[in-house]
């Protein structure tokens, strides 16, 4: 079975940062993660591993998630 290698340590510590800003984002906006996984059309598993940093979103989930919780996509890549 293939697997992806890690990616460096740098753009580990990039997704980490954009997973919190995630997880910032829904929890100021007052929605679950089921919620948000709901109004996004993603897996609640999905998701999840979206927020918790152990997944790498495409750029349109990231923007179906942006339009569900009501923020602009930018909030997610702030530093």
């Amino acid at each position: 079975m293939y697997h992806e290698p890690l990616p460096p340590d740098r753009v580990r510590a990039r997704r980490m940062q954009i997973a919190e800003n995630i997880r910032a984002a829904r929890l100021y906006t007052g929605y679950t993660q089921e919620e948000a996984s709901i109004r996004a059309g993603i897996s609640l598993d999905t998701y999840n591993r979206i927020e918790q940093g152990h997944a790498s979103p495409k750029l349109d989930t990231l923007i179906r998630i942006s339009d569900a919780i009501g923020v602009e996509l930018e909030t997610f890549v702030r530093r």
